[in-house]
């Protein structure tokens, strides 16, 4: 190890091991977690239920014993639902189990009733191009990855219109399902006609292409309401644990707060911001005083705008050099598996060193790897970051749909992802030193 790289003491390894009894003893992250979605529900970007549910969670820190508890404004994306639904007309009638795409226009007010052209992939899109005008384009792409298949829901319906067509359907990107369809953000081109999108479930998507393959015309009526309203104010979720010896020097950790319009949004990412929450409370509560602020963030507009990503930097510009570490939790809150840590390579000795101290609550690996949604922008401003994982393996079969609730979520996982973070937390907070980040990317 360089002779400048911070060392971890016997005193900061000894809380190590106070803090995993107490975070491994306790299930109140979870609990908050069911209590806030519960409560509050779905959080999408400008919807009443989101400011409602900020409201109570400062309230809530001020109560845990916070300090500079605030909601920092931000003005985030407004996108309505509204009533949908797609029928399936011909070749025999039947109800389809749809969601818009978030960020989708609406139909016409009558509705759009047109054959299907069933593709699997851009290339055939673009081979048969010819066929799509005025027609619904079906991309049925089975699940591959997260990051192959999303193309399909952020790219699909740009796609389609350039080929003519008067909607866009997607096979849901879900790895899974019981006709589970899942929402998620598309991306429009202002040089490309705006058409509806929607995804349908993998069993429906599956039937249509299977009517397609005998040679039947396949014919959907689609109905959606959607629709983008100005932009609405919000606010991130900003409190304190102030440090010892350099108070303004920070470790940020948090998760966003909102969600898609569908589900409860719990582990995506009620859980992740809840266990944050809960890590520094676990460090209060044993009377630990790091050197450095604690700083817990609560991301508004993750989901459709990262406005409260862009939102918190651009707040807090002037101090983003004294921000030591910003650590997120944003991938489902299973059974946490392993950190991601951007920075400095000499750096990554201590995280290593750091996750020794989790050994006793069982595996848990860091590697080096890029940061999430939310505090890219800091990273791109030379703070270092460390993202935390959770086991995958039934992720994308509640991401971003109905299923997201509280109970997919085991108590004892959630409060190993409260451990992880409060013993990072705790021992970046109180290092007699700090850990080198990236150059910056942009001024």
């Amino acid at each position: 190890m360089d002779n400048n790289t911070p060392r971890i003491t016997d005193a900061q390894k000894e809380a190590a091991g106070r803090i995993l009894g107490s975070a491994l003893g306790s299930h109140a992250a979870w609990e908050r977690t069911a209590l806030w979605t519960d409560t509050f529900g779905p959080r999408l970007s400008g919807s009443d239920a989101l400011e409602r549910a900020i409201d109570w969670a400062l309230e809530a820190l001020r109560e845990d014993g916070f300090q500079n508890v605030q909601g920092e404004p931000v003005m985030v994306p407004h996108w309505v639902r509204g009533e949908e639904s797609a029928t399936l007309l011909q070749p025999r009638e039947a109800r389809l189990v749809m969601l818009g795409l978030g960020g989708s226009v609406g139909t016409p007010p009558g509705g759009i009733t047109a054959p299907v052209l069933v593709v699997t992939s851009f290339d055939e899109l673009e081979r048969r191009a010819a066929e799509a005008h005025g027609k619904i384009v079906l991309f049925d792409v089975p699940f591959e990855t997260y990051g192959k298949t999303v193309r399909y829901r952020a790219q699909g319906p740009v796609a389609a219109a350039r080929a003519g067509a008067a909607a866009c359907l997607i096979r849901t990107v879900g790895s899974g399902s019981i006709r589970s369809p899942h929402t998620g953000g598309l991306r429009y081109d202002e040089s490309v006609t705006k058409i509806p999108a929607a995804a349908l479930s993998i069993e429906d998507a599956m039937l249509l292409h299977r009517f397609s393959d005998r040679g039947v015309e396949v014919v959907v009526h689609l109905q959606m309401e959607a629709e983008m309203l100005p932009d609405a104010p919000s606010r991130n979720i900003v409190a304190d644990l102030p440090g010892s010896e350099h108070p303004e020097e920070v470790v940020v950790l948090g998760g966003h707060i909102d969600s898609w319009d569908v589900g409860q949004g719990a582990m995506d990412d009620a859980g992740g911001f809840m266990a944050a929450w809960e890590a520094v409370n676990v460090i209060r509560r044993l009377g630990l005083k790091p050197r450095r602020t604690l700083r817990l963030v609560g991301w508004t507009n993750e989901e459709n705008g990262l406005r409260g990503g862009l939102g918190y930097r651009d707040a807090h510009e002037g101090e983003l050099d004294r921000h030591v570490m910003a650590m997120e939790s944003d991938a489902g809150f299973f059974r946490p598996t392993e950190l991601s840590f951007s920075g400095q390579a000499e750096s990554f000795t201590v995280i290593e060193q750091i996750a020794e101290l989790m050994r006793p609550a069982g595996p848990f690996s860091v590697a080096p790897g890029g940061p999430g949604a939310d505090i890219g922008p800091l990273m791109r401003r030379g703070v270092p970051t460390l993202s935390l994982h959770s086991d995958a393996s039934r992720y994308m079969l509640y991401h971003h749909s109905h299923g997201d609730t509280p109970d997919k979520l085991d108590p004892d996982d959630v409060a190993h992802g409260v451990a992880v973070l409060a013993l990072y937390a705790y021992v970046l907070g109180d290092l007699d030193g700090r850990l080198g980040g990236n150059p910056p990317q942009d001024a």
